[in-house]
This record gives structure tokens, sequence and C-alpha cells, in this order.
């Protein structure tokens, strides 16, 4: 029974794999408002009443892909980011930055799923929180490292007061850090995402040729906007 019982597991989660992935593709045509997931049944040679004892609704595989998106693009600055020595903290920011530009342009399609438009009707559940952090967290552990090590300089220009409260929803990811550096870092990730949103989304067509050595040095220059010792 166990063996039978492992063997239903095995065939689940590879249909499961195959659906997902089916999915994802659609996504390049179609687009997440566009995914059905008839659709994907009739792909899979699969009747349509089937697909729903792996997904119950539309929204149940949007979750899956939008989870599977964060937690590749997680896995992507992590790995980067244990690659580089610890105390080198410009090198850190640097190669985490490269990392997410890096899967996004790799990945649009799942990129603009996670960090695009909203899917109209969509509401993304709890679930999605934990591999949603999985990028910035290692973003603010750098930065608390280097603020732990003097290796961040405060910016001269304080947080108005009524950003303090603010703030709290970020110390969790860079505990002990001042408000007004946990400032300069969310400033520095708006920057990084922004960017990579342009380049993504094709704002940078027939302007910015070398996007590559053009980011490099635009993460750099916020480097120095974080107080990141260069």
């Amino acid at each position: 029974m166990t063996a039978s019982r492992t063997a239903r597991e095995r065939v689940r989660a590879e249909l499961t794999r195959e659906i997902t992935d089916i999915a994802r593709r659609r996504l390049a045509t179609e687009g997440a408002g566009g995914l059905s997931l008839r659709a994907v049944a009739r792909e899979m040679g699969m009747v349509s009443s089937a697909i729903y004892r792996y997904f119950p609704s539309r929204d149940d595989l949007l979750t899956a892909l939008i989870i599977d998106g964060y937690n590749a693009l997680g896995a992507a600055v992590e790995q980067a980011d244990t690659t580089c020595p610890p105390g080198e903290f410009l090198t850190r920011w640097l190669a985490a930055a490269h990392a997410v530009r890096d899967w996004a342009v790799t990945h649009p399609h799942e990129y603009a799923l996670v960090y695009g438009s909203p899917v109209p009707g969509y509401q993304a559940p709890e679930d999605t929180i934990a591999a949603r952090v999985r990028d910035v967290t290692v973003l603010g552990r750098i930065l608390a490292d280097a603020w732990r090590a003097g290796a961040v300089r405060e910016p001269a220009l304080e947080a108005p007061e009524g950003l303090t409260a603010e703030a709290e929803a970020f110390h969790a990811l860079m505990p002990d850090v001042p408000d007004s550096v946990i400032w300069t870092a969310v400033t520095a990730w708006t920057t990084l995402y922004g960017w990579v949103n342009f380049e993504v989304f094709g704002q940078f067509n027939n302007t910015i040729e070398d996007r590559k050595a053009a980011f490099d040095h635009s993460m750099r220059l916020t480097a120095g906007t974080m107080g990141l010792a260069q």
C-alpha cells in the first residue's frame, strides 16, 4: 500500500509539474490575465474536469506560478550572495543586483508575473509571502551586515518623523539599522527593480544599448546612496 501511494504521489507530482510548465509557457503568449485551465488541459490532452483535481481554479494555478517565480528569483539572489566574500559588501550588493537583472531578462514573462502589473481579479494569498521576500531578505542582510561592520555611512538627510513607524516593517530584514539607513535601502531597492522593470518592459529600447554596463554603473551609484564604502 505504501509503494502504491508513493507511485500515485510521483505521478501527481509529475503531472503538476507538467501543468505548471505548460502554463508558464502560455504566459508568454497570453499573459497572466489570459491564462486558462481549460486551455492548459487541452494542450496536455487531458479532459478539462481532470485538471481541477490538481488546481481547483485559475487563481490556484497563478499562485503556484507566482510562488515558483519568487522562489527561482530568490534562489538566484541567494546563490549570488554566497559566492562573495562576506566582508566585501559592495561586491555582494553588485552580485545580488546583477542576479536580479540576469534572472529577469532571462525569464521576462515570469518576472512580469511577480513584478509587473497586477492580474485583474487576482489577489495573492498569504502562501506567497515566504517566497516573495527571499530576494529582499538577501538585500537587507547585505546592508545590515555592512552596518554592523561599520562599512555604511549614515546619510546627511534624516528620515522625516512620519516615516519612523513605516520603517518598522523593514526592521525584521535589517535589525539594529537606523531608520535613516533603512530609507536609503528602500530607495536603492526601488532603483534596482525600477531599472529592471524599464529593461524588461522595453523602456530602454532605442535609448541604452549596453544595458549591462549601464546597469552596473547605476548600481554602483546606488551603493553610494546607501552609504556603502566604495
